[in-house]
Formats: structure tokens, C-alpha cells, sequence
């Protein structure tokens, strides 16, 4: 989604260069920051937490860190060196490939880091708490850990112990759990397993090894949407410390048939029966929703295509495009099914089992309202002494 497709929206048909223009003098605008849309933002998840928690569920915020790379803008002051995702998906070896792509060192780009929140319940469309972007160089420079605690600090000041905090492996290592542990927070951390923790006996092995000839304590039949298919996973917890902390932990390990790695999950509440266990992994498994965050980012929004401007102006910009994703997520709400019904049949019409029996259907909703918008333009733009 460019700046001129938004300013068509803005516009009727004929007149999508006069919606552009304003959209542009918008985004120059001084009078207002960015931050207006990244408090509207937070303000959302905070009532999307109130409801979860008004209706008895658990409420999740979910972490997680990105990149945005811009390989073809190598001197603007404002990037930095950031590990390319593209890349490494290109080179990764697939089975049936005598001749894959060499592989070595990590290649970099020029870019900017991207942390982002997402509020989520047990069921349900996520909601956008936060986007932040940050770099290494140049006059806005900062690093991961400043970034981090601040927005941590925010959600502990805001929700406390209300939410149940989640992280991939990504955040796994000792200054961070140290971070997160000082805080008191409740949270799910997915641990590798070859860093070392203390067992109940207090030797220090690694994380496969205390797992290691453990007899599941529950299992069930879990359905795996990814892969349309439900397969058997066994649960067991260990109580478990971390070596440079005195808190105890507990460590979930949730195990799935045919040779899949299992997961590995720290948790800071207790584990004292096998259904506790099995909330920790069903609240990672609502991790995904993040993950397809940052496709339908990249892919369909296209954050990474616009042309790099300045610090603010692309801010700005980047937040309206999560507004966008945001009013997107808002069609999926139960309450809005015969809306969002009658918006596919009419404006994206599909007879195929996958676009019909998907679960988000974000692809075809931008696509009919697109339609929707083109179809039933609004009043044409009247001139003003003052525009421009």
C-alpha cells in the first residue's frame, strides 16, 4: 500500500492526485506527531485487555522483533546494519537440493530494527498494542536494550500481572530473563535447549538433558492449522532455577509425534497440575498471530517499498499503514461476520476451499474494499484559497 493508494481512497475517482497531495502535506505537517497514533494504538489494547478480562480470559501480549530492510538506500544517516530475513530464507537448505545456496556468514543490509505488540486471546483476532522502529546510526540512534525496557516498563506500569507475556527464542538469554525477572512479570519464554539451567537437584545441565527420559504427564489431540491435521502432543513440567537467578521457574516441555522438536517453554507461575501445563502451551502456540503480522506487513501493506524520508515523515507514515492492518483485524471480530460476509461475496468473490475456509482473511478483505471504495466513490474534493 503506496502513499498514492491512500490518497485515492481520500479522493473520488478523477481526483486521486488532489488526495494524494493532501495525504503528503499531512505527513510534513508539524502540528501533529507520531505519537498520536501509537497512544490511539495503546489505547485499544488496553480496552481489548479490559474486555478479555471482563469475559474471564486470559489476556496474552505477545512480543516480537523484526527488520525492515531497505538494501537499495545504502547512504541515507538514519539506517543500519540490519541481518536480512530474505536472505536467510534464500539460503537455507530444502531436502532435494544437491547444489543449495552457499552458506556462511550472516548478510546484513541496510535497514531499520522493528519491535511490535500484539494483545491476544485464547480465541479471536489479535489486537495492535505498539510498532516501533529503531536504529543504530545516525541523529535517532538507540540499541535493543533501551528499546526493550522501556516498552516493558510500560506494560507493567499499564497492566501489571493482568497479562501473560509471551517471547520466542529470540529474547532467550541472561540479560534479558534477569530484566523480565525483576519486574515480576507473568510470561511464557520459549528456551533453547542447549542453555543451561539448574534441575530441581541444583546441577547445571543443559535443557534437553533435564527433560530427558521424563513420562509426559497429559496428553491430547491438538489441531495443527498450519498444516491442517491434528497430531498427539505430550505435556510435562520440571521445576527448574536459572543459574544467575534465585527465582524458581518452571520449565514446560511440550512434545510432538514424528521427530518435531519440542518446545521448551520457561514459565515464572507455577505448575501444579497438568492443565496449568497446557495453558503455557496454548499460549505460546497464540504466538503465531505475530508471525503473520509481519507477512501481511511486508507482503500485502508493503512497508518496505515506499521510498526512504525522513525520520518523522516515515513514522508517521509506517503507523498509518498498522491503522490500516488494525481496522483490517477489527473486521474479524464475531460481531462483524455478516458484514464482513457480505463484503467478500460482493467485492472479492472466491470459490476456492483454501481463500473460503481461512481463518483470516485479510488478503480478500483489502481487496474488497478496494472495490468497495473505487465502486462508491465520495464527493469530489471542493478547492480552498488555503490548500497548499
Amino acid at each position: 500500500m503506496l502513499l498514492s493508494e491512500l490518497g485515492s481512497y481520500l479522493a473520488p475517482s478523477g481526483h486521486a492526485p488532489a488526495g494524494t497531495k493532501r495525504l503528503s502535506n499531512l505527513l510534513r505537517s508539524p502540528k501533529w506527531e507520531a505519537c498520536l497514533l501509537a497512544d490511539w494504538l495503546w489505547q485499544q489494547a488496553i480496552e481489548r485487555v479490559t474486555a478479555l478480562r471482563a469475559a474471564g480470559q486470559e489476556a496474552l501480549l505477545v512480543w516480537d522483533d523484526s527488520v525492515l530492510e531497505k538494501s537499495e538506500s545504502d547512504h541515507h544517516p538514519d539506517l543500519c546494519s540490519v541481518r536480512s530475513s530474505k536472505a536467510r530464507r534464500l539460503t537455507r537448505i530444502r531436502k532435494g537440493f544437491f547444489h543449495p545456496p552457499v552458506t556462511g556468514r550472516p548478510i546484513s543490509v541496510a535497514g531499520l530494527h522493528w519491535v511490535g505488540l500484539l494483545v491476544v486471546g485464547l480465541a479471536g483476532p489479535p489486537t495492535v498494542a505498539a510498532m516501533q522502529w529503531w536504529t543504530k546510526r545516525g541523529p535517532h540512534a538507540t540499541d535493543h536494550k533501551t528499546v526493550m525496557g522501556l516498552l516493558l516498563a510500560r506494560a507493567r506500569q499499564q497492566w501489571g500481572r493482568q497479562v501473560r507475556h509471551v517471547w520466542d527464542r529470540g529474547f532467550a538469554g541472561t540479560p534479558w530473563l534477569n530484566q523480565v525477572l525483576e519486574t515480576n512479570l507473568r510470561f511464557v519464554l520459549r528456551w533453547p535447549k542447549r542453555y543451561m539451567l539448574l534441575d530441581p537437584w541444583g546441577e547445571r545441565r543443559k535443557t534437553w538433558e533435564i527433560a530427558r527420559g521424563k513420562r509426559a504427564w497429559s496428553t491430547r489431540q491438538l489441531y495443527d492449522p498450519k498444516r491442517k491435521a491434528h497430531q498427539t502432543v505430550g505435556v510435562l513440567a520440571i521445576s527448574v532455577t536459572h543459574p544467575e537467578h534465585a527465582r524458581p521457574l518452571w520449565l514446560v516441555v511440550a512434545r510432538r509425534k514424528g521427530g518435531k522438536e519440542p518446545w521448551y517453554l520457561l514459565t515464572s507461575d507455577p505448575i501444579r497440575t497438568a492443565d496449568d501445563a497446557w495453558a503455557v502451551v496454548i499460549a505460546y502456540a497464540r504466538r503465531w498471530q505475530i508471525e503473520q503480522t509481519w507477512r501481511y506487513h511486508k507482503s500485502e501493506l508493503g512497508c518496505e517499498s515506499p521510498r526512504v524520508w525522513a525520520w518523522e515523515r516515515r513514522e508517521k507514515f509506517l503507523l498509518m499503514l498498522t491503522l490500516v492492518y488494525a481496522f483490517l483485524l477489527s473486521l474479524l471480530a464475531r460481531s462483524c461476520d455478516a458484514l464482513r460476509e457480505a463484503c467478500l461475496r460482493w467485492g472479492c468473490h472466491r470459490t476456492g476451499t483454501r481463500s473460503r475456509l481461512v481463518a483470516a482473511p485479510l488478503y480478500r478483505l483489502r481487496a474488497a474494499l478496494s472495490r468497495l471504495l473505487g465502486d462508491h466513490p465520495g464527493t469530489p474534493l471542493k478547492p480552498s484559497l488555503n490548500s497548499g
